[in-house]
């Protein structure tokens, strides 16, 4: 079971929040207050985003350094009008109390992100439009029977649209309370809604597929398996309670250190990764600065008049960080468990709080090196262990897991973990881009792309990449035998070559390297990014949603850090027509060869429904790796003690009882 550390405080109100701590209730409150005060709220604005306005990285630098004074305390929040359609993005300075700016969103290039309530919306303008109700009527529905899915609209030129506030709504029969509509899809239908004029723009009614009926319920007892009765429980125990250390937003654990953020947008943030060097008299050196999952996309390879449309940005169009899981219920983390909440404004511009949204704790990870000598007879072997930092967020259907992992080698690894329920269809017999995952029931091929945007500050800020492959030597008189093989180092010299795809037929790499620090051979000190081989975006080159989600073509893309390129999709990505982001970003060709670099890594997986994952979708994987290469002068874990004995579990003989056979000397043996 789980070992629950006492809940993290609120913050103190008394005390002076650090230049990159997330917003304090009482600042989002300041914020809210500042802008009504000077007239920019009215009774029909709702503030759809607001959080910290990060100062520029030198900025912070040089306080930390003592050669500046601290940065302002800002905010930047995004307001809508939901009467007019109005939008503003404003910013203000929590220091000085003062508007900083108030930018009107004229929606050429995007909208801000779509509101709840604008989800709890949808019903009431549905049943209200006459074409809607006569296509359910003639499916033999009524409006009592459905609940409705609304959904970001893309960006397609649809006549009619232009200048409006659009959400696609699909509808799912729902026959009782405690029923998933998910199993139940109308499918072939579909409303288009002005959500400023409250008002059905367009029904699309393109074809009249059967409503699949049997249920999907995995969470009613009555329509599972009998349970199985053969596992016994497990139990994770620290007897000395847990290895890091907190105080406030800021972690040590081993020799690593870091802090804690979480931002509506981008929800966990990691900053300041630093790692205490054992053999540098435990010199504190930098690796990132900052990293986030900056986007996701998930688009559907359904082409039917009803569904071409579909490719969700969560975190750009919905905010999935305001969707962070209370980690209050079940297991989602065992041990002993450290857990941080979230605060975050509603939409009314009052702060609200996630409990117990973030949470920490430590794994064993088995063996962390190993050795038996022949020679010198030696034996040494150390446990494994790793820092888990994670949330959970629940966008519709989908529940997405972000799992950062510092180990102590070095090695950074980011894991996103995919469950929930499937987003289904009707299923067409003979359709080419669908799986039929029950009786009459389809779930449409798709992509699940993120983007991690890793703020690199490796041993400083005079860092470059070199794209690392493996190579085939010929045979010739020096490789007479044909086995030699060597590596290719490409340096990105600039942003123009700075969009890169994986190749797993030479285990290409990337290496982020250090242009003025070297170890003690004289190599170049680095990390290096190991990437999971997928696909890029599936989508046709010239389709909508490749220019849309530009940052989904290449695996890895690198750019000179600017502190107004946070986001690979752009800044206003609902209903962004596209070409904002990433290509934006780089247009400039601005040099990467010992510069302060931002690497932004596309991962995640195309997947082809099983029937095995309905009607819950047993969790699925996607991660990266970041390695130190050359970073330190030798295995930086020597430092890490052998197991004592009392904490290395006997194992259990089938022929008599615990301790009833000798086991040896476990202290060093683990």
């Amino acid at each position: 079971m789980t070992t629950e550390l006492p809940l993290t405080l609120p913050a103190d109100e008394t005390a002076a929040p650090g230049p990159l701590s997330s917003l304090t209730a009482a600042e989002i409150e300041t914020a809210a207050r500042i802008l009504r005060d000077a007239g920019a709220v009215t009774d029909s604005t709702r503030f759809v985003y607001v959080g910290l306005l990060e100062p520029d990285k030198a900025d912070v630098l040089a306080a930390r350094a003592g050669t500046a004074p601290a940065p302002d305390r800002e905010a930047r929040l995004l307001l809508l009008d939901v009467a007019t359609g109005d939008s503003t993005d404003a910013a203000v300075s929590l220091t000085r109390g003062e508007v900083v700016a108030l930018v009107p969103i004229d929606g050429e290039r995007g909208r801000v992100p779509i509101l709840e309530e604008e989800f709890e919306a949808i019903g009431g303008i549905l049943v209200a439009d006459p074409r809607w109700l006569a296509a359910l009527e003639k499916r033999g529905l009524t409006a009592e029977q459905v609940v409705y899915a609304p959904l970001s609209p893309g960006s397609y030129d649809i006549p009619g649209e232009e200048g409006r506030r659009i959400i696609r709504v699909f509808a799912f029969r729902m026959d009782h309370a405690e029923d998933h509509p998910w199993a139940h899809p109308v499918d072939g239908l579909c409303a288009y809604v002005d959500m400023i004029a409250r008002s059905v723009t367009q029904v699309v009614d393109a074809a009249e597929h059967p409503v699949p009926e049997e249920p999907g319920n995995f969470h009613l007892e009555s329509e599972r398996p009998a349970p199985l009765d053969t596992l016994k429980p497990i139990s994770i125990t620290q007897p000395e309670g847990p290895s890091f250390a907190v105080d406030g937003d800021t972690v040590t654990w081993a020799n690593w250190s870091f802090s804690l953020g979480f931002d509506a947008r981008e929800g966990l943030i990691l900053r300041d990764l630093a790692f205490a060097d054992p053999d540098q008299d435990g010199a504190v050196r930098p690796v990132i600065y900052r990293a986030s999952i900056a986007e996701m996309v998930v688009p559907y390879a359904d082409p039917s008049p009803t569904r071409y449309w579909q490719n969700y940005f969560d975190t750009g169009e919905y905010l999935f960080g305001r969707f962070a899981n209370s980690l209050t219920l079940g297991c989602d983390c065992l041990g002993e468990i450290r857990y941080f909440d979230a605060v975050m404004a509603d939409e009314f511009g009052r702060p609200k709080t996630v409990a117990n949204a973030i949470c920490m704790h430590e794994e064993d990870y088995g063996t962390l090196w190993k050795h038996t000598d022949m020679f010198t007879s030696a034996n040494e072997v150390r446990r494994s262990r790793r820092l888990v930092i994670s949330f959970f967020t629940t966008v519709g259907n989908y529940d997405y897991g972000f799992y950062w992992y510092l180990y102590l080698d070095g090695t950074i690894e980011c894991e996103a973990k995919l469950t929930g329920i499937l987003f289904t269809s009707a299923y067409v017999e003979g359709t080419q881009t669908a799986s039929e995952v029950a009786p009459g029931l389809g779930a449409p091929y798709h992509q699940h792309l993120f983007s991690a945007r890793l703020d690199m500050m490796v041993d400083g800020l005079a860092n470059a990449v070199e794209e690392v492959d493996a190579v085939r030597l010929p045979i010739s008189a020096a490789n007479p035998y044909g086995n030699a093989f060597t590596k290719r180092a490409t340096r990105i010299a600039s942003e123009a070559e700075g969009a890169r795809a994986a190749d797993a037929s030479v285990g290409r790499t990337w290496h982020i390297v250090n242009t003025e620090k070297t170890n003690r051979l004289g190599q170049p000190t680095g990390y290096v990014l190991h990437a999971e081989q997928n696909p890029t975006l599936m989508a046709d080159p010239s389709a909508t949603v490749t220019a849309r989600a530009a940052f989904t073509t290449k695996q890895v893309w690198v750019t000179q850090y600017a502190s107004d390129e946070r986001y690979p999709a752009g800044e206003f990505v609902n209903q962004n027509p596209g070409g904002d982001g990433l290509p934006a970003y780089m247009a400039a060709d601005r040099p990467l060869d010992g510069e302060d670099i931002v690497l932004w890594h596309t991962f995640g997986p195309t997947h082809f429904p099983r029937v095995e994952d309905w009607p819950v979708m047993p969790v699925d994987y996607a991660k990266f790796t970041l390695k130190p290469y050359g970073f330190f002068g030798r295995n930086p874990a020597l430092n890490v003690p052998a197991a004592e004995s009392a904490h290395c579990a006997p194992g259990h003989h089938e022929h008599g009882a615990h301790g009833d056979q000798p086991h040896g000397d476990h202290s060093r043996h683990g």
